[in-house]
């Protein structure tokens, strides 16, 4: 995909077809997005490994982890060598 096929609030898949992202800025040179079609989440109690769990998007989504910004999720940026995989929803 070019810049100009990026809408912010767009959704759009990666090369791979499963990843599903919207995206939250345009730069001139870069796409930001967060990944819509799962959340890892990771929890940390003192004294005890590290537990990580994957939330479902439409869970995430009634949970408003994708309300933003700031966006309760890491934004992912992507460059001209990322957009060549990607395709619009």
């Amino acid at each position: 995909m070019d810049l100009s096929d990026f809408r912010i609030g767009g959704e759009f898949t990666t090369a791979d077809g499963r990843r599903r992202w919207r995206c939250t800025d345009i730069g001139t040179r870069t796409v930001a997005a967060i990944r819509i079609d799962e959340v890892e989440m990771a929890t940390l109690v003192p004294g005890n490994p590290v537990a990580t769990r994957i939330v479902p998007g439409a869970e995430a989504e009634a949970e408003g982890f994708f309300i933003g910004p700031p966006y309760k999720v890491a934004e992912h940026l992507f460059d001209e060598d990322d957009r060549e995989g990607c395709e619009p929803v």
